[in-house]
């Protein structure tokens, strides 16, 4: 079996910005939320503490270059950073991802992934939503051609980096919500202005989650309506779906709680019998390209309305991992992607950087698993 492509989705919010400073307090990073969080019942592991590269600002070339080496050393491919484009030329969070281009440094493989949704009150901390209303700190906005060329050449000097990640010898692009009215005269604008600047082309990947609560089309139907707006492969998410099959019930009731009496009530899902369930046979298929998810627990950004996955550890997401290898075995080589979700969403518990926790285990988890193939 070829080695499979293992590209880790990657958020640049740690370090301040004017936005978040106005909005949330002077200094605000993602540690805000992580270091305050709370255990919200016996045996809940809050709060989760870096490890190596501790509460670390990505202002800083070192800490960059550090977590490229922990990640080669896993053996993951590179790092998809999200990448915040509102339209008009307003960008968020763009310091970290603009000096590695610039720098050269670290010299490891990386792509980017357009999320393409508004920021709101409730997009980092969501207690204040409630309190206040909920109001726009950032709206994504479709403006039309001018913008979206905009848009491209902003990203082009990224697009021809020895370092950008390749699918079919085109630089590739994730789109975060594909469904939007504009999405198929963006692709053609982009596709248009790659072959005028000596590129291949652009490889469309759009994340697709394959259980929709907004939706009576099978995931066959969806992924086929994506496919037609232009995109070149679809990067599915399963753990809505898995969440609905562990515990449809559970599910509803405590949403329906939690919009009534506003009080928050925490859903527990096991991590294994979520694991189970992530995928899809719509994943086998050469096109489509399956999601990976070590751990979830967003209770340091949402308190106790969230959902939590519970037992997590290495060895069951080492499992996951060989799950997910068998999925994309058969694949032409170029295509046997897996993004793993994520490198660092730590107000998510979704991380693979070591925690005081379990160290490396998570790392040495995917290690253990590429030496046996």
């Amino acid at each position: 079996m070829n080695k499979p492509r293992l590209l880790a989705l990657y958020l640049p919010q740690f370090h301040p910005i004017p936005e978040n400073d106005e909005h949330w307090g002077r200094g605000f990073t993602e540690w805000t939320n992580v270091a305050k969080a709370k255990p919200l019942f016996r045996g809940h592991y809050q709060p989760k503490v870096p490890a190596d590269l501790g509460f670390y600002d990505l202002r800083m070339e070192e800490v960059r270059i550090s977590q490229a080496e922990l990640a080669k050393e896993a053996g993951i491919e590179g790092f998809c950073y999200w990448h915040y484009w509102f339209g008009n030329g307003k960008r968020l969070l763009e310091r970290p991802f603009n000096e590695v281009v610039a720098s050269g440094k670290p010299d490891f493989p990386f792509c980017l992934c357009w999320a393409n949704h508004s920021w709101s009150n409730k997009t980092w901390k969501k207690d204040l939503s409630i309190k206040v209303g909920n109001m726009k700190i950032a709206e994504q906005l479709y403006p039309g051609r001018e913008d979206y060329e905009s848009h491209f050449y902003e990203v082009l000097p990224a697009f021809k980096d020895k370092r950008y990640v390749q699918v079919d010898g085109k630089p590739v692009f994730f789109v975060f919500d594909a469904n939007v009215p504009q999405m198929k005269e963006f692709i053609e604008v982009w596709r248009e202005l790659a072959v005028k600047n000596g590129l291949k082309g652009i490889h469309f990947v759009a994340m697709l989650y394959t259980a929709s609560l907004r939706s009576n089309l099978s995931v066959t139907e969806r992924i086929d309506n994506v496919l037609k707006l232009g995109f070149d492969a679809i990067n599915t998410i399963g753990n809505t779906k898995a969440e609905i099959e562990c515990g449809k019930i559970k599910r509803y009731i405590n949403a329906l709680f939690n919009k009534i009496f506003h009080i928050g009530v925490t859903t527990k899902y096991n991590q294994e019998e979520i694991n189970k369930h992530m995928f899809s046979e719509e994943d086998k298929l050469e096109y489509v390209y399956p999601t990976i998810m070590p751990n979830w627990d967003r209770s340091p950004r949402a308190g106790k309305d969230c959902t939590i996955y519970i037992n997590s550890t290495p060895l069951v997401f080492q499992k996951h991992v060989e799950d997910a290898l068998n999925i994309v075995g058969h694949k032409q080589p170029e295509h046997q992607i897996i993004t793993i979700r994520s490198w660092n969403e730590w107000g998510e518990g979704n991380y693979l950087e070591p925690c005081l926790k379990y160290g490396h285990g998570y790392l040495d988890a995917i290690k253990k698993v590429l030496k046996l193939q």
